[in-house]
């Protein structure tokens, strides 16, 4: 018998794991055996999960169970595929992700282990990404004579550009967690273990944000990014108008005029970019 809803035997263990902390929200790839690899029925409970949580969480928090993030696409699922059930399985992920990318809720990935291929794509999602110092990325599509279909060439190129994305592919080359930071494909980098609770730390400063600033944040930039300077500055001033007259907005401007919030103070010295 299977759950028709996420697409699994009734009581098999969930693929994607939910826990709530108050506003937010953790989401938690649960494949371990399979190095948490994407197979159509984790993007289904990840398309699952997104949609079911309550409107009280503010942001998410996405990591993985086991010793790896995500080592990438499950490959079973393509090797009989014809052309047009490829196409078909990359737009089922390419539906999922733009839900992750454009929806309601900031996303914070938590990486360790393995971010590979189909892994790297899902993490490019996300809005920030933490890396552990066990972490490592590739994207090994070139030597299994595929290539990406997860949106990662237009997603991770736009990270780090089509150059360097392409030298991956070709080359088979894997950037470990500091490398990752310095090319820009993470945030953050923090020692083995730590990730987890940096993810919260960060999506919970997010989720403390006005709703309407993050839902700008999330869907304006990425279309100021592709528009021409003019429309993009006609967008952002739009975008500007619309955030500073919702009622929340008044009362934080309020509040740092009147001395009630702190400003804004340098960085406190700290190691690397932890």
């Amino acid at each position: 018998m299977m759950d028709s809803s996420l697409s699994r035997p009734v009581g098999a263990p969930a693929l994607v794991e939910v826990e709530l902390h108050d506003c937010v929200a953790t989401l938690t790839l649960n494949r371990p055996d399979k190095r948490n690899a994407l197979s159509l029925g984790v993007i289904g409970e990840l398309r699952a999960a997104f949609e079911s949580l309550p409107d009280a969480v503010r942001a998410v928090v996405l990591s993985g169970r086991g010793e790896h993030f995500c080592a990438g696409l499950d490959l079973s699922e393509l090797t009989e595929t014809s052309p047009a059930e490829g196409l078909m399985h990359s737009r089922s992920w390419y539906e999922v992700f733009d839900r992750i990318q454009f929806g309601r809720r900031p996303v914070v990935c938590v990486m360790h282990g393995a971010v590979v291929g189909g892994g790297l794509e899902l993490a490019s999602v996300a809005h920030v990404r933490v890396a552990e110092r066990s972490a490592y990325f590739g994207l090994p599509e070139g030597q299994r004579g595929i290539f990406l279909g997860g949106g990662g060439s237009v997603r991770v190129s736009k990270l780090i550009g089509g150059s360097r994305v392409a030298e991956m592919m070709l080359t088979g080359r894997v950037y470990n967690a500091e490398e990752a930071f310095q090319v820009g494909l993470t945030h953050y980098t923090v020692p083995d273990g730590e990730g987890l609770a940096r993810g919260l730390e960060l999506a919970r400063r997010i989720a403390s944000n006005a709703p309407l600033s993050n839902f700008a944040i999330m869907q304006a930039l990425p279309l100021i990014a592709e528009q021409p300077m003019a429309h993009g500055l006609l967008t952002e001033g739009l975008m500007a108008a619309v955030t500073q007259s919702d009622g929340e907005a008044k009362a934080r401007m309020r509040a740092f005029l009147e001395k009630r919030v702190a400003k804004v103070t340098p960085p406190e010295a700290r190691v690397s970019n932890a």
